[in-house]
């Protein structure tokens, strides 16, 4: 296990980690199992993720949006990658600070939109939602702050995986006796980065979509003014819809900010970027589906010359995210970086390895190391 993994992933930093991933999925789960029980048929649920203008019966309402299964979904993902020990510390910080950012941003409306999405005063499911949205919020920012704690960690000088401040040559032993020094600046990158080209492929297409969905958003702006688009925004309409899911357009600006930060991760080949662009391409891949299937189901694809503008740049953007989602999955499943091996040709202290000869008139290595060595 090397130095660089040991930076980050500590005991106490996995534990933690682990758990408030586990506590976001079973939060995210629970709901969907209300959502089924409340359901007339298992088919109406996927319907309603679709969708599909469907009411689960009674007073109540739909919990859940077509976006919870993958929250649910990216927490175990990002528990493997810190219990699995994920090849560098960025890629399993990136993991959980994807994973954070997406669940804060699209949590944080229900703390002021719940109420108005009940049909009926119902005290109890409003309390609920509103703990659950708190609790989730909670544990990811305690997620941001572990990762970036490590990640801050792992930066300081003179600890193991810190970055060095000299420009000395690396020594790539650390046995007592001869070493070999390595020629500094040969290191192609840290492990888990992106290749050149899955990386180029991957930033262009999240820069595309995201572009595309904030041209969507500053159209919705100019056309309904400031004040009705910031009403907009933030669920002021009072338009009835499933209690954990964001406005509308709050969704489709917060994709577009995550898609837009992915893309500038995947141009730097950050080594990050992998499990960020994943979490912005299946988030993009599930709205733009979501958006045709209305548009289909509203047939504005029979009409679409006449359509006005807006509706024209939304179809296209739904259009570019959906399609695009797939493709930056497909880039960022391709693996990074391996971490550095060692050389066979290398020139290694003797005693090294185990059963190796001292070489004659050789002094013994000392049986206690220096400090510090």
């Amino acid at each position: 296990m090397s130095t660089e993994r040991d930076s980050f992933l500590t005991n106490g930093r996995r534990r933690a980690a682990t758990w408030l991933c586990v506590l976001l999925a079973l939060s995210g789960a629970g709901w969907i199992v209300r959502d089924l029980t409340v359901a007339g048929q298992g088919a109406d649920l996927w319907r309603h993720w679709c969708g599909a203008a469907l009411r689960p019966g009674g007073d109540t309402v739909w919990a859940t949006s077509a976006l919870d299964p993958l929250l649910v979904l990216g927490a175990p993902a990002a528990a493997a990658a810190v219990r699995h020990r994920a090849p560098a510390p960025s890629v399993a910080a990136g993991a959980l600070c994807s994973l954070a950012a997406g669940t804060a941003l699209l949590r944080l409306p229900v703390l002021w939109t719940a109420a108005a999405r009940l049909p009926v005063q119902d005290d109890r499911l409003l309390t609920w939602t509103r703990a659950t949205a708190a609790a989730q919020l909670v544990a990811a920012a305690v997620l941001c702050a572990v990762a970036a704690g490590a990640v801050r960690r792992r930066g300081r000088p003179g600890r193991p995986g810190g970055r060095r401040t000299d420009a000395l040559p690396e020594v790539a032993s650390s046995a007592y006796g001869v070493v070999h020094a390595v020629p500094y600046g040969t290191d192609p990158g840290p492990a888990g980065r992106p290749h050149k080209g899955p990386a180029v492929v991957a930033g262009l297409l999240l820069a595309v979509a995201g572009l595309a969905l904030t041209a969507r958003e500053i159209h919705h702006w100019v056309r309904l003014g400031g004040e009705a688009y910031g009403r907009r925004l933030t669920g002021g309409t009072g338009a009835v819809g499933a209690l954990l899911e964001p406005p509308a357009d709050w969704e489709a600006a917060v994709l577009a900010l995550l898609a837009l930060a992915a893309a500038a991760a995947a141009f730097r080949r950050a080594a990050w970027a992998r499990p960020a662009t994943a979490a912005a391409g299946a988030l993009l891949a599930v709205h733009g589906a979501v958006a045709l299937a209305l548009a289909m189901r509203a047939g504005e694809f029979g009409r679409l010359a006449v359509l006005p503008g807006g509706a024209q740049l939304g179809l296209a953007a739904a259009a570019l995210s959906a399609a695009a989602g797939p493709l930056v999955l497909i880039a960022a499943a391709r693996p990074g970086l391996p971490p550095p091996a060692a050389d066979p040709d290398e020139v290694h202290a003797y005693g090294s390895a185990p059963g190796e000869a001292r070489p004659p008139h050789a002094p013994p290595p000392p049986t206690t190391l220096p400090p510090g060595w």
